[in-house]
């Protein structure tokens, strides 16, 4: 490219300075040249910490889309607006990285399918997780048909006590849940990736609050209002696929249980099973007897270096792979279609817990 690609930063929050703006900075074919924000405040931060000089600073992201020199959005918001601000950045002509979830709901994510197709423009969710070391390995020996046919799976985020306190996380209208929205759209699309399988055709769900209105409530973050806490604090589904298998997907902030795991996944397939307890543990049989084979993630480069090309971390991965997807036409690494199978399911089981009655997609 004779120029850098021209990124606008949509929401200047946590998000935005925990993960994408640190990535983004780190990519020399990149620059970011304008950044919104609903507190100008945090817009003008975010300019100061990581724009070019005199990055243009916006409170309405409708007039950050209007500079047609924008070659690339990040889209960084509370769950409620992904949709409405994706689906007009890439009528605006803008390639877009939207935060997970995809949306709200199953028909706020479709819009922005539907947009993505039209437009012809490249979108992408923040599925970070799928870049993790570990999940990398779990893929890989997935595709070699190291387990074979896998027809039972577990989607894992749960958490002791760990509740969100900050932001708009416990507000049910900002986000559209709680844990299962949060985390557990980690787990079931790292599953569902590892898995190949994007094909549901029922689901059975329960959602619960029954830990957030109790006090004290010993929370990694402290106490927050229970007038504040509007979502479940845990969540559960029973997910069959088309071609018969499984998936069981459990995601929690709040549970009585000493077990935490997030972002994992447990594969049971007909030639082995792989799971992520400890690390990654591939079993199966070999001459007859049981085996268990633990890889090592801890090895590192040469003496005294082990090297940084930007990939050994998760966030700087997602953001060099959208970066070379779009200068290189490329399809991005998380597509849009399968990000919307994540969020039919999740949509399924917040209506299976509201009714008590199963959700088939193909009706």
């Amino acid at each position: 490219m004779s120029q850098k690609l021209r990124i606008g930063i949509i929401g200047c929050g946590g998000i935005a300075n925990g993960k994408h703006l640190p990535s983004l900075k780190s990519i020399s074919e990149v620059e970011m040249v304008a950044f919104c924000d609903i507190i100008e405040k945090r817009a003008q931060e975010a300019a100061k910490n990581y724009g070019i000089e005199k990055a243009a600073v916006y409170t309405d992201y409708r007039k950050l889309l209007e500079d047609k020199s924008i070659d690339v959005v990040h889209v960084l918001t509370p769950n409620r607006t992904h949709s409405i601000i994706t689906v007009d950045a890439l009528e605006a002509g803008k390639h877009v990285m939207c935060e997970k979830p995809m949306a709200i709901n199953a028909a706020e994510a479709k819009k922005m399918l539907d947009a993505a197709k039209c437009t012809g423009k490249k979108l992408t969710i923040g599925y970070q997780n799928r870049h993790r070391a570990d999940s990398l390995y779990v893929k890989n020996e997935v595709d070699s048909g190291t387990i074979g046919e896998i027809y039972y799976a577990k989607a894992t985020a749960i958490r002791r006590r760990a509740v969100p306190t900050w932001g708009v996380f416990l507000n049910e209208y900002e986000q559209g849940g709680g844990p299962l929205v949060d985390i557990g759209t980690h787990a079931l699309d790292l599953t569902m990736w590892c898995m190949n399988n994007y094909k549901p055709k029922f689901c059975v769900g329960t959602t619960y609050k029954k830990l957030g209105d109790k006090f004290p409530t010993g929370n990694a973050w402290g106490d927050w209002k229970k007038e504040d806490f509007t979502v479940e604090d845990s969540a559960f589904g029973f997910i069959v696929m088309e071609n018969g298998a499984t998936i069981y997907l459990e995601s929690s902030w709040a549970l009585n249980i000493l077990d935490p795991r997030e972002a994992v996944t447990t594969l049971c397939g007909t030639e082995g099973g792989i799971d992520m307890v400890g690390g990654v543990r591939i079993n199966g049989i070999h001459g007859g007897r049981q085996y268990v084979m633990t890889p090592d993630f801890g090895a590192g480069g040469v003496d005294f270096y082990a090297g940084d090309s930007g990939f050994n971390d998760p966030s700087k991965r997602e953001a060099n792979l959208w970066i070379d997807a779009v200068i290189n036409d490329k399809d991005p690494f998380v597509l849009p279609e399968q990000a919307y199978a994540v969020s039919r399911i999740l949509d399924g089981i917040y209506q299976s817990a509201r009714t008590g009655e199963p959700v088939y997609f193909n009706k």
